[in-house]
């Protein structure tokens, strides 16, 4: 057989890689000052400007969104599979610190509330995530830093950022739009003024330290994730197991019917708070107006009422919903953070499930002895650790489906791609197999995007670590999904049906498997459009479409695979 590959690796992100790599092993500190000229070379489609003097907002807000708020207090980071590796390295009280995340990247981060950031990384995807995203974030900062020496001294700092009057004069300090420094002013909030003054009092030199950067440290880890997960709910040693790899929120919401039962409630909310842009959706959804879901639009108002004072207690009280309708949600303790989820489809009720997941009469589900292993999605490699530790305890395993965010090369924001063929950056294997997921059973639940399937994906090693060369390249042989996960859980696949470890540099072929295989990814990223990222915006209300569109796909397959289970 012919084999078409996108020869994706640059000797450009060849070097990155080695660079980052061969730094850390150093059983010190490293300056992320000696990745930026390597960092530059790179010529990233998430960092298009960097070498300009300008700053890049789009790549500094992408940066900012995907490391935690006290990174401007930060002066050094430190990089560990668990608590006891940061232990056994002399941070045994990281425990104690300020737990902190960000707000587009679960990481699980402790701040010491002076200069330190310790991470906990799950595979060496989180290295190739987290060093690109620091040495950006430090080029950008840099870039404002400059800039911002510059500033009038005719009033105080504070007034001069306060004023709305001055915000033109701001942007023009800072050589940027009035639209991108109102972008940043909403992604720092009420810290606006204080992080510009921080960038103004002092240039940005991060310090980087990897704990330990063995394979063995990362098993160990995912083998202490999963024993947490065995602890809770012993159950799936003994239970056949649908796996999904998808969020916290989409399964359990579509499942309890908990945001459902609260309409009322919310709608009363919107009312008494007078969010007008969210009232008049309502208002068209009712009336047939506008083609969003009602159940889509709950969802997300439930999840904005949790966030008030008003609706905080709702947040508990769902909990105990989900509890008595068989969803357990598990927490990640002292490693990574990934929350799992443990379904058990005969306690589900079928009255209070989203009516597009019902099938007719859902009384077979009283019958079943299946549970649903649901994993908040992990980063790259993780995939494959997590998954091939699960297969190793959980027989049978009856289907595994992945729903995850991509980049698209021929789609839009919110489209969703249906592939077929994954190649795999990290195993450099061709995955073939058989998706059992087609356009058609999507399309139905998808209002604002179009579904494409028969599309061929390429697992990257990280979001930065892209150029056009690679774009070009990748889009010419026909490969129009981006992501990070899909190679990975293949190559766990391979290992579940296969008696020898998945091989490198193939063709792999995964048809007829003894289970459900099925990946579907939703638009959130369109890198042939210039400086147009995540950090340039988010899928926000309108991303709950294709969310809940390929959740409800994933949700409808297992029920018809159970059903004809129980009845066979």
């Amino acid at each position: 057989m012919e084999r078409t590959v996108p020869s994706t690796a640059s000797e450009e992100i060849a070097l990155y890689l080695r660079t980052i790599y061969s730094l850390l092993r150093s059983t010190a500190e490293v300056q992320i000052r000696s990745l930026e000229e390597v960092h530059l070379a790179t010529n990233s489609t998430l960092h298009p400007d960097a070498r300009k003097p300008t700053p890049d907002i789009s790549a500094f807000i992408y940066s900012l969104l995907r490391l935690p708020d006290c990174i401007s207090e930060a002066r050094s980071v430190i990089l560990g599979q668990s608590l006891s590796v940061f232990s056994r390295h002399g941070y045994s009280d990281v425990v104690r610190w300020q737990q902190v995340s960000a707000r587009a990247r679960r990481r699980k981060c402790y701040f010491d509330n002076r200069d330190t950031l310790a991470c906990l990384i799950a595979s060496r995807s989180d290295i190739d995530d987290l060093i690109p995203t620091l040495t950006a974030f430090q080029i950008e900062w840099n870039k404002l830093h400059h800039l911002l020496q510059k500033r009038p001294m005719s009033s105080s700092w504070e007034a001069f950022v306060a004023n709305p009057e001055n915000s033109q004069s701001l942007a023009d300090l800072l050589q940027i739009s009035t639209e991108d420094l109102e972008r940043l002013r909403t992604v720092w909030g009420s810290r606006f003024a204080l992080n510009l003054q921080r960038i103004a009092h002092r240039p940005c030199h991060f310090k980087v330290r990897l704990l330990s950067g063995s394979l063995t440290e990362y098993r160990r880890a995912t083998r202490a994730w999963w024993e947490n997960i065995l602890h809770a709910c012993p159950d799936l040693l003994e239970r056949p197991v649908y796996f999904i790899s998808s969020n916290t929120h989409s399964v359990a919401n579509l499942l309890s019917g908990y945001a459902l039962h609260k309409k009322d409630e919310l709608i009363r909310f919107l009312k008494h708070e007078r969010y007008s842009d969210w009232l008049e959706e309502w208002q068209g959804i009712e009336e047939r107006r506008v083609p969003s879901s009602e159940e889509n639009f709950l969802y997300y108002i439930l999840k904005k009422y949790q966030q008030t004072s008003r609706g905080r207690y709702t947040l508990n009280e769902q909990l105990e919903f989900e509890i008595t309708h068989g969803i357990h949600r598990i927490p990640s303790e002292h490693y990574f953070d990934i929350e799992a989820q443990v379904i058990q489809l005969s306690s589900l009720h079928g009255e209070d499930l989203d009516p597009r997941i019902r099938l007719g009469n859902m009384n077979f589900l009283a019958e079943s002895d299946a549970l649903i292993l649901n994993i908040d999605y992990p980063l790259g490699l993780a995939a494959y650790n997590l998954l091939s530790i699960i297969a190793e305890y959980i027989e049978p395993v009856l289907g595994v489906y992945i729903m995850g965010k991509a980049a698209t090369l021929n789609g839009r924001l919110g489209d969703v791609m249906i592939p077929s063929v994954v190649q795999d950056e990290h195993s450099q294997n061709t995955y073939l197999f058989q998706n059992c997921f087609s356009a058609s059973d999507v399309a139905p639940y998808l209002h604002y995007g179009t579904v494409l399937d028969n599309q061929k994906a390429v697992s990257v090693f990280g979001t930065f670590l892209q150029n056009s060369r690679i774009m070009d390249v990748v889009y010419r042989e026909g490969y129009t999904d981006i992501e990070m996960e899909a190679g990975p859980y293949l190559s766990a696949v391979y290992e579940m049906s296969r008696p020898k470890r998945h091989p490198v540099n193939e063709i792999v072929t995964l048809y007829n498997l003894p289970f459900d295989v099925g990946i579907l990814h939703y638009a959130s990223d369109t890198p042939l459009s210039k400086g147009k990222n995540l950090g340039a915006g988010t899928l926000s209300y309108f991303g709950m479409d294709s969310t809940y569109a390929t959740t409800i796909a994933i949700l409808r397959r297992i029920f018809a695979n159970e059903r004809s289970r129980i009845r066979s």
